[in-house]
């Protein structure tokens, strides 16, 4: 039977009780099933059947992210067969950590097996994301502009995409700080997945989601006070 990793998970579950101790989980609503609240009441009081829980509980995760894995494996050919047991493993790990960390947060909207499958198929997707471009150069500049453009267009069309197409590029150049021109970039352009921009940039996820945010706005009126509309469902691929 697997275990969690010592490394991760003993601190979770060996730690004296003033410290071990799980965020109390703010009187779940009585509709809870039996087997959820079965789950909750044995991770609530630190001791031998929480450290029980937590093991099935990392039993279980493993299997969710041991699922995800397989189903994602087609897409990297080059992992062999250890490194995708390491990487489930590892997304198990992670995900019980943050499982035990949001218990509070759990509403019984779903049965909690349901709940926390869900931490594991995330951490393996991010950690398969990782490892997919672990070898790889992050691109921070535009691949080719001009494959942006729509292919399927009239000559008219094309000449307004062609000059939309023109300004975004000088606006992106002028308007942004460099900062913000590579994280629009290397997300928008060249699909570098945010999680793994975040890791290489060392910064998280959320400011990255705030630096696009504010990179776009300032695209948005940049080409708005030049009587252009960047718009989504217009172009198909703007930023």
């Amino acid at each position: 039977m697997s275990r969690p990793s010592a490394d991760t998970v003993a601190p979770v579950a060996s730690e004296p009780a003033s410290s071990s101790r799980p965020p109390a989980t703010s009187s779940p609503p009585d509709t809870l099933d039996a087997e959820s609240r079965r789950w909750l009441d044995a991770l609530a009081v630190p001791g031998y059947a929480r450290d029980e829980a937590v093991g099935r509980l990392h039993e279980l995760l493993l299997r969710a992210a041991r699922f995800e894995v397989s189903r994602r494996r087609l897409a990297l050919p080059h992992l062999r067969g250890g490194d995708h047991d390491d990487l489930a493993q590892q997304a198990a790990d992670d995900a019980l950590v943050a499982v035990l960390a949001k218990l509070a947060s759990f509403r019984g909207e779903s049965r909690f097996t349901t709940w926390v499958y869900k931490f594991a198929l995330y951490e393996a997707a991010v950690k398969l994301r990782r490892r997919a471009w672990q070898e790889r150069e992050l691109p921070l500049e535009p691949d080719s502009w001009p494959q942006i453009a729509s292919r399927a267009l009239s000559p008219e069309e094309h000449v307004a995409e062609s000059e939309l197409i023109g300004a975004l590029r000088d606006a992106i150049n002028d308007a942004l700080s460099a900062h913000q021109r590579e994280v629009l970039v290397a997300i928008t352009l060249n699909g570098v997945p945010i999680d793994v921009l975040s890791e290489r940039l060392n910064t998280t996820r959320g400011a990255l989601y705030k630096t696009l945010h504010d990179a776009r706005r300032k695209l948005r009126a940049r080409l708005a006070a030049e009587g252009l509309d960047l718009t989504s469902d217009a172009r198909g691929q703007a930023p």
